[in-house]
């Protein structure tokens, strides 16, 4: 909600600052609050419109002085909570206002559901706001803090909102210090410091959190530098912290260059680790694809980003790349030409960018390949052969064009033979490369200046003219053929670059379309490169996947290994491969070994998820043991050892409610006991089944028997008109009463809870029904997690199993378990099981009768927010 500050005045956004803490208790508060006195003490209009200060006695002094607007009070599940009032807030119109908690979960019945979405509608309005959050409330570290913690954080605000803050302030505190100020109960009640000191507050936790605060908070600084930087058009290198960035050509020294790099890169904490290859703009670039898939996969392996650039300068494009991503080091290897090679070439690559670098340190890699290079190739290379025949052709054309020509007698003057002799150069040129035009051009000139240049049969040139013509025709023959030649190497790499990019767009079209990854690879591997068969082998010479031809093997087949990862070999049987596909079938490999280690990963992720649901349930156990089960268990242990002691006298009334009490609390831990076990047998698949016909009429009163409170509100509609169900009887009592105990338990008051049945197509539908809060759409499936206590505030009656035992003995004899929406509001539990016949017991078709029309029936419950300020227990639902 936007609006103008007065009348006839431009609207002006508030101002957001946060107060960001790395853990609870560092003094969040008490920082928003000591601002909060500076600022009115500089005249500002400062109103509190929430605190939160957690019996906090310093904290709460702060206060003084300050104006706060009175809460508005909410009902919610038969309880009262105050809220900020957002109404009242925006009608007050500060000029700032104190927001505690940015992301606190609104009670149900607001505007908005998210505090910082209140705090964005104060900012809409013009008025500045101070807020505070804690680290492990952030979206994007929330996943990271529940590994540490093992504490899963069920509110979180996303980053973006934080990261748009004007101001965001870390307030931190070392571990020991935390500890100290908690234990001297300045944080927590007493009775709560031993348990927060031996949990969250771990000095290891603590240490992990102050990190990811610390980081995250330099990524937003970062930010801002680079912000500003851009801002004010500032290109010079400002090393607040070191970028290295590392130049890859695709050649065999990349790997070498990139360690070195990353050593660099590791020197100081949060070094960055850039990689980047120039490509050519016509996509000719010489650069092997394969050896670039394997460093671009290294760097990644070591903490690097991998960047392709397009520019026909390297030192200019790598240059402009360092300094945009603001780099302070740059590292190279040195040039694998010769001395050779560089005096006929002139300087490379590494000397031009370290002419050119200005305040960007470049590092110069030795490598094992250091000036191994080839002297730089006059022309194209061909085969033997055609060299061979290039340059016979380079004597024999111009030969033939003097005989021919020095048999026409048509005139022809000395411009027009020396054009003829040119034309032949240039065939001379596509045919056999540039040093067989340069030998074609030497003997037409020679031809040229015995056969057709006055005087006639010597090399003596009678006049000038003729001199230059001979020059020139010299100088054209050798330009015109070396250029001619440059662009037939360019159209033979253009053509090979086109294939091995359509080979290698085929291979990711493959793979992105769905395809099984490996298998996959080998079969375009396979028909790529016209291979017999392509086999993937392990170590042991066991097949992980292979691709064979359809058709008879090529003869003289050979047979190629290539290793395909530290633990497998990629074999190829077919025809020899030549030297120009090694490029193209490295990159394959690369693709191939990227496969096989995901599908490694995938196996191992696969394998330790039974590992983590046994441990998570292994520790969801230990908390319901140590907590759950020991009040049944201590309450009866009080009763009978009062009943024991020869101290007291009880009258036959107080015994007798001695003996209820611990015979009540010993039937919750039986009760506690089989739904653990008969859980826990679920998960091992070790629970016997007994299907046989069961009459619902005759179930539920048995069911019934076995809750807390018999006598309680279940209404019965028509149970027994529903066909017999298939089922093993025992558990279909046990899932019964847990559903209707469940219901019972989230039900309205003075509403029964409905339980009618219907057959449709062979199967039993049947609902129970209650007149609860209901459940939201997102949590219908966890309400099935074991040890799920969705929205309870009872926190003795059960370990949060009840509906996923339910759910699971469902499933065991072939039915199903889900939540649905009741008619005038609440939900219903609607249990689906095989029928025993598919018509009614009078004989009626199912079809022709209709389940009960519920008119009035409940729900059961809705998640509710757990703020700091609603500590709300989860029960089953």
């Amino acid at each position: 909600m936007s609006r103008d500050l007065t009348p006839g005045t431009a609207h002006r956004r508030g101002r957001l600052r946060v107060y960001l803490g790395s853990a609870p208790g560092v003094g969040k508060t008490y920082r928003m609050l000591d601002e909060a006195h500076r600022r009115q003490q500089r005249g500002a209009d400062v109103v509190v419109g929430y605190i939160e200060t957690h019996g906090r006695k310093y904290t709460a002094g702060m206060l003084d002085g300050l104006e706060v607007v009175p809460r508005i009070r909410r009902h919610y599940r038969d309880t009262d909570f105050e809220e900020m009032d957002l109404h009242a807030l925006l009608a007050r119109r500060p000029s700032v206002a104190l927001v505690d908690e940015l992301a606190h979960t609104n009670i149900p019945g607001g505007r908005n559901a998210k505090r910082w979405q209140d705090i964005e509608e104060l900012l809409d309005a013009g008025i500045d706001v101070i807020t505070t959050v804690n680290v492990q409330h952030l979206e994007s570290l929330n996943d990271v803090v529940q590994k540490i913690t093992g504490i899963p954080q069920r509110e979180t605000v996303p980053d973006e909102v934080v990261r748009r803050a004007d101001q965001i302030e870390l307030v931190d505190m070392a571990p020991q210090a935390l500890r100290r100020r908690m234990a001297h109960g300045n944080v927590y009640k007493a009775e709560k410091v031993d348990a927060a000191l031996s949990n969250y507050f771990r000095v290891g936790n603590l240490t992990a959190l102050r990190e990811l605060a610390l980081l995250w908070v330099a990524g937003r600084v970062d930010e801002g530098l680079r912000d500003y930087r851009a801002t004010h058009n500032i290109d010079r290198v400002w090393e607040t912290r070191e970028r290295v960035v590392v130049a890859l050509t695709g050649g065999p020294e990349g790997e070498t260059i990139i360690r070195r790099a990353a050593r660099i890169a590791d020197r100081t904490a949060g070094g960055e680790l850039l990689a980047v290859h120039i490509s050519r703009s016509d996509g000719l670039a010489g650069a092997s694809p394969g050896a670039l898939a394997q460093q671009r996969q290294l760097v990644e392996d070591l903490g690097g980003t991998y960047h392709v650039v397009v520019g026909d300068d390297v030192p200019t494009a790598l240059l402009a790349f360092a300094r945009a991503h603001h780099a302070t080091q740059l590292v190279l290897g040195t040039s694998r030409r010769g001395r050779i090679n560089r005096f006929l070439t002139g300087p490379g690559i590494g000397e031009t960018t370290v002419d050119a670098s200005e305040d960007i340190d470049v590092h110069m890699v030795t490598h094992e390949f250091t000036g191994r290079g080839r002297l730089p190739s006059l022309g194209r290379r061909n085969s033997p052969r055609r060299t061979l025949a290039g340059y016979l052709a380079g004597l024999a054309v111009p030969a033939v064009l003097t005989l021919l020509l020095s048999q026409m007698d048509s005139g022809l003057n000395l411009t027009t033979v020396a054009l003829i002799f040119q034309l032949g150069v240039v065939g001379v040129a596509l045919f056999g490369g540039a040093v067989s035009a340069l030998l074609a051009s030497l003997v037409a000139s020679l031809l040229l200046n015995y056969y057709f240049i006055p005087p006639v049969h010597t090399f003596t040139i009678g006049e000038t003219n003729n001199f230059i013509a001979l020059a020139v025709f010299a100088a054209v023959a050798l330009t015109v053929s070396t250029v001619v030649d440059h662009a037939a190497r360019l159209t033979a790499r253009a053509a090979r670059a086109t294939a091995e990019a359509e080979t290698l767009s085929t291979l990711a079209g493959s793979v992105l379309r769905g395809a099984d990854a490996l298998p996959a690879l080998l079969e375009k591997t396979r028909t790529a490169f016209g291979l017999d068969s392509v086999a993937l082998l392990d170590r042991s010479g066991g097949a992980i996947a292979r691709s064979d031809s359809d058709g008879e093997p090529a003869p003289g087949r050979t047979v190629t290994e290539l290793p395909a990862g530290p633990d497998a070999l990629l074999i190829l049987a077919g025809r020899r491969l030549p030297a120009a596909d090694q490029r193209v079938l490295t990159a394959f490999t690369a693709h191939i070994t990227a496969a096989l280690e995901r599908d490694r990963l995938a196996t191992v992720a696969a394998e330790i998820e039974p590992i983590k649901a046994a441990d998570k349930m292994r520790t969801a156990l230990l908390a319901a043991v140590s907590h759950d089960l020991r009040t049944p268990l201590a309450t009866a242990l009080a009763t009978t050892g009062s009943l024991l002691s020869p101290d007291v006298e009880f009258s036959d009334e107080d015994r007798a409610e001695l003996l209820a009490m611990a015979n009540e609390s010993l039937l919750r831990l039986t009760g506690l006991v089989d739904n653990l076990l008969d859980m826990s047998r679920l998960q091992a698949g070790a629970l016997t089944l007994h299907l046989e016909a069961a009459h619902l009429d005759e179930l539920l009163p048995r069911a019934m028997d076995s809750l807390a409170d018999p006598d309680a509100a279940v209404q019965p509609l028509d149970l027994g008109q529903a066909p017999p169900v298939l089922a093993d009887p025992p558990l279909l009592e046990r899932v019964l009463a847990n559903l209707i105990a469940n219901a019972l338990r989230h039900n309205a008051p003075g509403a029964p809870v409905l339980v009618t049945a219907s057959g449709h197509g062979g199967q039993v539908e049947i609902r129970i029904v209650d007149r609860g809060p209901g459940i939201p759409p997102e949590d219908r499936d966890r309400v099935f997690l074991p040890f799920q206590r969705l929205g309870d505030n009872d926190n003795t009656t059960g370990v949060g199993l009840g509906l996923a035992l339910s759910r699971g003995l469902a499933e065991a004899m072939g039915g199903t378990l889900e939540v649905e929406d009741t008619p005038g509001g609440g939900t219903t539990m609607l249990l689906v099981l095989p029928a025993v016949h598919p018509t009614w017991s009078d004989g009626t078709d199912e079809s022709e009768s209709g389940s009960p029309v519920v008119d009035e029936a409940g729900s059961t419950s809705e998640s509710a927010p757990a703020g700091n300020d609603v500590h709300v227990q989860e029960e089953e639902k």
